[in-house]
């Protein structure tokens, strides 16, 4: 049974930065960072699949946002930074059972519950 769970969120300024993690129980090969504000749908952030490097974000984190894995302790990280208030979300981390790189939500697996994460201008 694959389980997810994401920690590291808060409130933080605009211009500051923030890491989140993800610690993962069970195998999987992908991992993606999904967003959602109030009222909008859920959108993604970035991809890694595990152990190889490859990663892809979307336009309006790129360059801001990295995305990393560590394979020794079943965890990967999103760290932000240049948080602009509009990155005001809660965060999912989701687990895809093969290896790949998407954008739809409909491609992971599993999901974890969201850690909040406002900035505020």
């Amino acid at each position: 049974q694959v389980q997810v769970v994401e920690s590291g969120g808060g409130s933080v300024q605009a211009g500051d930065s923030l890491r989140l993690s993800c610690s993962v129980t069970g195998r999987t090969f992908s991992m993606g960072w999904f967003r959602q504000a109030p009222g909008k749908e859920r959108e993604f952030v970035a991809a890694i699949v595990w152990n190889i490097g490859s990663t892809s974000y979307s336009d309006a984190v790129k360059g801001r946002f990295t995305i990393s894995d560590d394979s020794a302790k079943n965890t990967v990280f999103l760290q932000m930074t240049s948080l602009k208030p509009e990155d005001t979300a809660v965060y999912y981390c989701a687990a895809r059972l093969h290896r790949g790189l998407f954008a739809h939500p409909r491609n992971y697996d599993y999901w974890g519950q969201g850690t909040q994460v406002t900035v505020s201008s």
